[in-house]
Parts: structure tokens; sequence; C-alpha cells
């Protein structure tokens, strides 16, 4: 009898006795359930924050930075260096026919969240003309476009969602004097986090910087961003970087996206080394209330590989159904719910590739689990058999 053939008649009996110990089976499966739910939940999250970060990210935008800062907070560019960046190559013109490269600053005030009144941090990106140009998904919803050499802010409609005095009209405080808020816009597919516009001009003073922190550029086309940076190189009065626009997106979505990783692996290993005890103890159980069963099947010509590969695989394909229901139920109660840590709101996102990756979870889950106890199955002595017969 062929290796293969022994091999799925050992299964097929394993899997025909499931309803006699339905009770440690339910035990394994809702382990896997439980584990398998909650890794892929978490996980939900980092794919929605970073779909939610990207939402408008484009080919053919870029930013140039000062050499060696990693993040447009580190990056100093002298005001005198913008007029250079707007002669180089690749850049689009618009219907004006100026380049589109816009200098930008970031600023800060407080605010306090509607409700709880809790005084909050909140950015605001001082820009410089050509704004509408390089963000076209920029869509004012109410009110209208800030005016260069006044203190006048526009706001996102999230920003009036969830903080006090934010509509247009409402005055802000900074730096000691007030600022005028208006007008509201979305942003696109962006919508989840609170973005404040001035003027980078009448910004910088009041907090006294003669730099701007990037350059921020709309490109002939994705291919031109060779041609920019190659440009950038050959020109020894620029030390500048070129980077783009996803590039920069997804190294400041860096730190959050860390946090959200290590929260759901650590809390789903936890889960999963309760689950994989969980299942190697119902399969221990399992194997000692197989003593007889399995002492006759070595007696009658079954090795100890056979026994351990059948049980193995029994524990591997109870994870499955665990896996499956655990990934549907994390879609069915998280897919498309609303987060918001840190102040940035995304809505979580159960991919298939996460259910794939709570599949392969769970496998583990079942090989580890399994392990042990399918080599105690295949120790169980002959001599068992014989005395019972």
């Amino acid at each position: 009898m062929g290796f293969f053939r022994q091999l799925g008649m050992l299964l097929l009996m394993n899997l025909l006795g499931i309803p006699q110990r339905l009770g440690l089976v339910c035990t394994t499966v809702i382990g896997v359930t439980c584990a398998v739910g909650v890794l892929v939940s978490m996980l939900a999250m980092g794919v929605g924050a970073r779909r939610e970060a990207m939402g408008n990210v484009r080919p053919d935008r870029a930013s140039l930075l000062s050499v060696g800062a990693l993040q447009p907070g580190q990056s100093s560019i002298p005001k005198s260096t913008v007029a250079r960046v707007r002669d180089l190559p690749g850049i689009r013109r618009n219907a004006k026919g100026e380049p589109i490269a816009v200098p930008t600053t970031f600023v800060g005030m407080q605010a306090r969240r509607k409700g709880s009144g809790t005084l909050v941090g909140v950015g605001i990106v001082g820009s410089g003309a050509g704004l509408t140009d390089y963000a076209p998904e920029l869509h004012l919803t109410s009110g209208r476009m800030f005016r260069p050499g006044l203190r006048e802010l526009i706001v996102s409609n999230y920003c009036a969602r969830q903080y006090q005095d934010f509509e247009v009209g409402d005055k802000r405080l900074i730096q000691g004097g007030d600022w005028l808020i208006v007008g509201k816009f979305d942003l696109g597919r962006t919508s989840g986090s609170c973005v404040v516009y001035g003027d980078a001009d009448t910004l910088m003073p009041l907090f006294g910087r003669d730099s701007y922190n990037e350059v921020n550029v709309m490109l002939q086309s994705p291919g031109a961003f060779t041609e920019l940076a190659n440009a950038v190189k050959a020109d020894p009065q620029l030390h500048l970087i070129v980077k783009q626009e996803a590039e920069i997106v997804a190294s400041g979505m860096q730190q959050l996206n860390g946090i959200l990783n290590f929260v759901s692996y650590f809390v789903g290993a936890i889960l999963a080394v309760a689950a994989t005890i969980g299942a190697a103890n119902s399969l221990y159980a399992l194997v000692d209330s197989r003593r007889r069963e399995l002492a006759t099947l070595r007696a009658v010509g079954f090795n100890g590989l056979h026994v351990i590969a059948s049980t193995l695989l029994e524990a591997i394909l109870l994870a499955v159904p665990g896996a499956l229901i655990g990934a549907g139920l994390a879609w069915l109660f998280f897919n498309g719910r609303a987060a918001s840590p840190f102040g940035f709101q995304f809505h979580l996102e159960v991919t298939a590739s996460l259910t794939l990756l709570g599949i392969v979870w769970a496998l583990g889950m079942g090989l580890v689990g399994g392990l042990m106890p399918a080599v105690r199955a295949a120790r169980v002595p002959v001599s068992v058999a014989l005395r019972a017969t």
C-alpha cells in the first residue's frame, strides 16, 4: 500500500471521527478564530491608514528638500533658492505659463476638540503662490481662497467637524494675532485629517523663519522626475534633493504604520500562542482518547510516520475554518469602520492579502500545535492494542 494512500486513509478516519469529539474540535476552531480575527482586524488599521494617506498621491508630483533632510520638517530652503528651482527642466507650467513650483513651510497652532474641549496641536501649511495648480484636488466647499499678504486661512471640512472655531468667519489666535478663516475645502480622496492652509510669506516672520521647508512641483509627466533630479544634481548651487510624492508620504506614515503593525502582531502573537496551546491540549486529549485505535493501526501495518503526518494534517485542516471564520468576522464587523488614532481618521480595510495572511497564520498555529501531539500519537506502543485484544 502506497504511503499517500495510507496517509489518505488515516486522515479520512480522523476527519470522520470529528462528530465524536466535537467539543475538542470546537475548542481548536474557536481559538484560531479569535487569533486570526484580532490579527486581521488590527492589521486592517494599517492598510486603511496607508490608503487614506496615499489617496491623493500622484506620480507627476515631486518635492525638493535640502540635502540630508529625511522629512520636510527637517528641511530648510532659502528664499533665494526658489527662483532657481522655478527655472529647472521637467516642471509643468500653468495656463499663464508660470512654472508650478510652490514653496511651503510648516508651522503649528492649538485647537480644542468639540465635546471634550481637549487642547491639541494642529499643523498649518504655509503655501506660496500656485497651490491650486499643484493640488487640483483641493475643492472649496464654502467661502473663498486665502489672499497673499493677509492673515487668512482655509481649513479642511474635517477641521470644522472635529474642532471648535473652525467655521468660515471664525478667528484663530496665532502668535498673538487673529487670523480669519475665509474658506473650507475637501481634499480629493483624503478627508480624514485636519489640513489648514495660509500664506507662507505672512506666516514665516511670525515664527522667526526666513526659509521654506520644501518646494512642491508638478512635473510635465511622471517620466520627467529623472530629468528634474539630474538637473538638480548638475547645479552646484542647489543643495537640494528631489523625492517623489509617494516616497515622502510613505516616509511620513512610517512611524504610525510601525506602531500599528507592532501592536497588531504583538496582540496577535499572544492570542496565537494561547490558541496554539489550546489546540495542542485538545489534540493531546484526542490522542489519549484514541490510544487503542492508534495502537491497532500500528499493529496492522501503519507506521509512525503515517500517524504523525495524518495527525499534523488534521490539526492544520482544523485551523482553516477558524481562519476563514476569523477573517470573515473581521470583514463583517470592522471593514469600513472609521478609526481616528492620533487625530488622523481613516477607515479599516480588510483586504484579500490580509485574509491570506490570516490563513497562513492559522496554518502555522495548526502545524506548531499539532507537532508534539502527532509525535505522541506515533509513539503509542503496539502492546496497547494487543493487551486490549
